[in-house]
């Protein structure tokens, strides 16, 4: 589980350039851990910025919204789970 933060000093700026708010909070707490995030707001931009910033393997995992998880989310995440 991830404690979000209240605000952060760059929210304003990261919205302004599409990164998601969750991104560099997901980005700290994994303190260069591997980690998967499934999301349904994750852009190009959030896999881009974990890339430059986030050294060790991380699954940034967009989902549907209108159907939430289905069979090939799992399958995506089991993996890269394998893989990791």
């Amino acid at each position: 589980m991830v404690d979000w933060p209240e605000t952060s000093e760059f929210e304003e700026r990261d919205e302004r350039h599409g990164l998601h708010w969750k991104t560099r909070a997901l980005v700290g707490w994994a303190a260069e851990r591997p980690f998967a995030w499934v999301d349904d707001e994750i852009t190009a931009t959030d896999q881009a910025w974990v890339r430059a910033h986030h050294p060790v393997p991380a699954l940034l995992h967009r989902v549907d919204p209108r159907h939430g998880l289905a069979d090939a989310d799992y399958t995506a995440l089991a993996e890269w789970l394998r893989k990791a």
